[in-house]
């Protein structure tokens, strides 16, 4: 438990995500996070999606250091926890299997994937397919199960609802986390972008969610039909317009229980879920810091950002 809190240090914190946040122009946010414990990965002349690609790695990386530290449980958390970095290298790879080879370009669409090691669920079978009926039916032959259907949307919404609902199961300190986050997902979905989730995923996002809930036929039903577990998210977010406002707050409550986990805990996962959950949150301010360095830095809101996996 020691060596995980000492993973805490490879946090910037507040301070340092200021400074990048803060630079006029990427490549001097760059040239800071170089001599930072972003720099494995992290390059200058880098592009913004490739140098926020080289953060999230720099996290996976540091997941993975920390699931070799752990008995069978600890590595099973972190990589629960760990799950968005599959769904990434999942969807890119279906991605490329609808592509055109001789488009130019192609290679900057479609990155190398993640190196996931021990922390891989399904991927190294994932990756062999050649076509999304394939893809479809080896994440159905998996712990992801049955996305419903082998389309973009159905495969991504898939693989969110089924890491959720694994996520609360098998760590039952992110059960909150998972529980608000699958709501937020759902709500989208269904009440913004107005997409019928594909059967066996809404029967899934149920265990979580509960039947009413996933039933709802308007917002407003939805939300307060929502398990206290998930609904605290969507708190005084009265139109699904609005839902973008519970993404910062998503975040804020996984950095407040981290901190908890790790001041109250002395063994078992607690102090793992704990170190997941700070580093996690300070790669993606790290992230929105490059973004508003690339508008010209300076104090500002961070910008929006989608709770899924990173890209």
């Amino acid at each position: 438990m020691t060596r995980a809190r000492a993973l805490r240090t490879r946090c910037l914190g507040a301070e340092g995500t200021g400074r990048v946040a803060a630079s006029p122009e990427l490549d001097d946010a760059l040239r800071y996070l170089a001599a930072t414990p972003y720099r494995h990965d992290v390059t200058p002349g880098a592009a913004l999606t490739e140098a926020q690609r080289a953060v999230s790695a720099t996290l996976l990386w540091h997941l993975r250091v920390l699931a070799g530290w752990q008995p069978a449980t600890g590595t099973d958390a972190v990589r629960a926890l760990a799950a968005g970095f599959e769904i990434s290298n999942t969807e890119h790879h279906l991605s490329a299997l609808a592509a055109d080879p001789r488009q130019p370009g192609t290679e900057r669409l479609h990155p190398p994937p993640y190196r996931l090691g021990a922390l891989a669920v399904a991927w190294t079978r994932v990756a062999r397919t050649r076509s999304p009926s394939e893809l479809r039916t080896a994440l159905a032959a998996s712990a992801w199960g049955d996305p419903g259907g082998d389309s973009s949307a159905a495969i991504a919404t898939g693989t969110r609802v089924s890491a959720a609902v694994r996520l609360a199961a098998a760590v039952p300190d992110a059960a909150r986390w998972a529980a608000a986050r699958l709501a937020l997902l759902f709500g989208r979905e269904v009440f913004v972008i107005g997409r019928r989730m594909p059967d066996v995923s809404a029967r899934r996002a149920a265990r979580l969610l509960g039947p009413r809930a996933v039933s709802a036929g308007s917002y407003a039903d939805f939300r307060q039909a929502l398990p206290a577990t998930a609904g605290w998210l969507l708190e005084d977010i009265d139109e699904a317009a609005d839902l973008w406002r519970a993404e910062a707050r998503w975040w804020d409550a996984v950095e407040r229980d981290g901190r908890e986990l790790l001041r109250r805990a002395r063994f078992g996962t607690q102090p793992v879920v704990g170190v997941v959950a700070l580093l996690s949150v300070d790669a993606w301010r790290t992230r929105g810091a490059l973004e508003l360095a690339t508008r010209g830095g300076g104090p500002g809101d961070w910008p929006a950002e989608v709770l899924d996996a990173p890209d």
